[in-house]
Order: C-alpha cells, then sequence, then structure tokens
C-alpha cells in the first residue's frame, strides 16, 4: 500500500533555510510540501514560489492558509501564479485561520466564509468569473484545495466540497477517526459524494530522531497545547494536573511551533511520555514508524505530518534532522 505523505514546515528559519528544507522534503520522497500561514511570520506564498522553484516533483502549497487575512480573489491568483511556475503541482490547505486576534479579525462566519472562498478560488481558477471579473491568466492544471479542521461544522463543509480533508487536532483514537468519518460522510452525502470521492488525512505531529529522548523533550510544549485544547476523555488526566499545565503554558512564551519560544521548566514534569505519544508520532525512525502504522490501521491512505523540529542550535538543523531521520519510514510507506 501507497501512502500519501503530507509534510508541514513553519518557516521561522531564513528563505535559504526553508528552501534547503523543502529539498530534503522532497528527496526524502514525502509527496506534498507544506508551508504554514502564520501571521507576522515570513510570507508563505513566496516561500512557496521559491520551494517550487527549487524542486522538481512534489507538490507545495499553504498548510493552512484562511480567507480573512488573504481575499478568495487573491489566493485564485497566487494559486495560478504557483501553478504557471510549477504546473501541476500547486494545492492550497484553507482553513478558519489562527492567532488573527491581534488584526482585529473575530472569524466571522466560518464556515460561510470557507464555502465561499471555495466556490471563488475554483471560479476564478477555472477561468469562470466572480464580482463580474476573471483573472488574466487563470490555472492550467487542477489545483487541489483541502479543509483543515477539528470542527464538526467545518469538517462537514470539507466532506462536502474540498478535494483533501485534513482533520483532527493531533490526537487520534478509533473512536474519534469513525467519528470524523460520521461527520465528512454527512457533508459528503450533501453534494452527492462518498468519502471514497476525496482523500482524507489526519493532521499528525512528528519530531523523529536517531535520539528519541530527544525527540520526546523537544515536544512537550506540542503535547501541552494540544492537550488543552482537546482534553480526550480516553486519557484519563486528572483536573489539577491539566490546571498545573494551563499555569505552566500561561508562564510560557511565543507560538509552540516557534523555535525560540519559552518553554516553562514544569512541563518537563507535567507531560510525561504517555502524553507526548497521544499528540504526536515521536522517537527513533522505528518508533516513529510502529506509531504512524497504528494511525494508518485506523483506516487512513494518507497523513498531514507538521515538522517539528529536535532541540537543536537553530529551527532548521532541528528540522532536517527529522526529515533524514525520518527519510527511511517515507521510503517503506511506498514500496
Amino acid at each position: 500500500m501507497t501512502v500519501t505523505l503530507e509534510a508541514e514546515i513553519s518557516p521561522g528559519m531564513s528563505t535559504a533555510d526553508a528552501v534547503g528544507l523543502a529539498q530534503l522534503v522532497e528527496e526524502a520522497g514525502f509527496h506534498r510540501l507544506g508551508i504554514s500561514d502564520v501571521v507576522f511570520w515570513p510570507d508563505c506564498f513566496m516561500l512557496q514560489a521559491l520551494c517550487a522553484q527549487a524542486t522538481d516533483r512534489i507538490a507545495v502549497g499553504a498548510m493552512v492558509t484562511n480567507p480573512y487575512t488573504r481575499h478568495p480573489v487573491v489566493l485564485a491568483g497566487a494559486l495560478a501564479t504557483l501553478d504557471d511556475l510549477a504546473p501541476g503541482r500547486a494545492f492550497c490547505g484553507l482553513g478558519v485561520g489562527a492567532g488573527l486576534e491581534p488584526l482585529g479579525i473575530n472569524y466571522p462566519k466560518p464556515v460561510g466564509a470557507l464555502r465561499q472562498a471555495v466556490a471563488d478560488i475554483r471560479a476564478l481558477l477555472g477561468g469562470g468569473e466572480v464580482g463580474g471579473e476573471r483573472l488574466i491568466r487563470p490555472a492550467a492544471h487542477p489545483v487541489p484545495l483541502s479543509i483543515g479542521t477539528r470542527s464538526p461544522q467545518v469538517m462537514r463543509l470539507a466532506g462536502e466540497v474540498a478535494d483533501i480533508a485534513l482533520v483532527g487536532g493531533r490526537f487520534l483514537s478509533t473512536d474519534l477517526s469513525e467519528t470524523y468519518r460520521v461527520w465528512l460522510a454527512e457533508g459528503a452525502a450533501r453534494s452527492g459524494r462518498t468519502l471514497d470521492d476525496f482523500e482524507t488525512a489526519p493532521r499528525l505531529t512528528l519530531c523523529c530522531s536517531e535520539d528519541g529522548e530527544l525527540a520526546r523533550r523537544s515536544v512537550k510544549r506540542y503535547a501541552a497545547h494540544y492537550l488543552t485544547i482537546i482534553r480526550p476523555p480516553e486519557l484519563d488526566v486528572a483536573p489539577d494536573r491539566i490546571a498545573a499545565i494551563e499555569a505552566a503554558l500561561d508562564r510560557s512564551r511565543g507560538w509552540y511551533f516557534d523555535h525560540n519560544r519559552f518553554d516553562d521548566p514544569a512541563l518537563d514534569e507535567l507531560i510525561d511520555d504517555r502524553l507526548v505519544q497521544a499528540f504526536t508520532i515521536v522517537g527513533t525512525p522505528d518508533e516513529c514508524a510502529d506509531q504512524l502504522g497504528a494511525v494508518l490501521d485506523m483506516g487512513f491512505t494518507s497523513a498531514s505530518l507538521n515538522l517539528a523540529a529536535t532541540a537543536r542550535s537553530s529551527a532548521a538543523e532541528g528540522l532536517a534532522e527529522t526529515i533524514t531521520s525520518f527519510a527511511p519510514v517515507v521510503a517503506s510507506l511506498s514500496e
């Protein structure tokens, strides 16, 4: 069974380093490369163009952008340009967005905004009109649109209109994956589709190293972040421990994926290996292969992997370690 693997890089490094990582992702055998769209960070669409130019095979796109900071007409123009630069390799991940509050954006009518964005982008890329106008140069090839979410309403929308549904918030269980499929199937039925008509990929965090303990230490902040958001009852974490983790996160600074963030030291004790492994694919290559295999055994043939850097001297060095360490796993899933 060939598994479609998507790698996402959050671009907290120099442009040259980001392009170098894109080349490593392609060499490792991943099928798609996503560049995170994060406000106040390096521009993901400029990086997509540079990464596409520096690679030959891999699909390149945003993971994920949103219809609030980037108008759908602007997105369509960017995607048509990316398709012209890298014919047939452009894609675009769409979501509600995150971290937009400093811009005064409070995500008005998210399902409606995403639905309209998909309709407008598809119309323009295909040479159609929006507001009585057309793109001067529409796309010459299909540009797959993915929708990323853990919301039931947006998941139903993904089932209805997306080419790729990116589901979940890093934690996944058999029961939860079945719940996601129900929501997707409900949305798909609205447009006469079934689950076989589009790709479904769980959203997972990956941190891989020959030093498995280093990898696990490197993603404790990730696990703490998603634990406090999702709070899966299956994990049976005591309320007082959750409260202590929330307090430690309040004392921490920076995005959880920012290599230069400050993690409160209390997280080292509060987030044990059980919690780390509940929210990440983490450890040595063999350990990561086993964990990813368990997810794929839930009925998936794709996975979207947000790459996490090991705790090295720079984000680029840590991400390169994750990519190269995981490369044998990618190869084994492509046989």
